[in-house]
């Protein structure tokens, strides 16, 4: 059996509790905050040639993929994806509610058709 440990009297045990308190009061998070991104709203000239020359090149072209690549507004790519549609420079793949995804347009399908 262990040596026997000597108990603390009642004043001791009081005391203790006393002098040790709560501590520091616990401080609240601000919360993650997300950095806000500024993309642009209206295309520069060089902004636009740049639309106009990497997005006809993507294989897979999405709205947020355009926002990411370009820093331009969802709205923006948007259009600016309609227009590049209507030019025949990229295909509609699906056009949902929600999402537009689209690929470049190849010569060679144009061919079979």
């Amino acid at each position: 059996m262990p040596p026997k440990i000597q108990q603390k009297s009642k004043e001791q045990k009081m005391a203790a509790a006393m002098a040790g308190g709560k501590g520091k009061k616990k401080k609240w998070s601000k919360g993650k905050s997300r950095d806000k991104v500024d993309n642009k709203v209206l295309f520069s000239k060089e902004q636009f040639e740049r639309f106009q020359t990497e997005v006809p090149k993507m294989k897979l072209i999405t709205v947020s993929a355009v926002v990411e690549k370009l820093k331009i507004n969802a709205g923006l790519a948007r259009k600016g994806l309609r227009e590049l549609e209507e030019e025949g420079k990229i295909k509609k793949v699906l056009l949902s509610r929600a999402q537009q995804i689209y690929t470049r347009s190849i010569a060679d399908d144009e061919d079979e058709d």
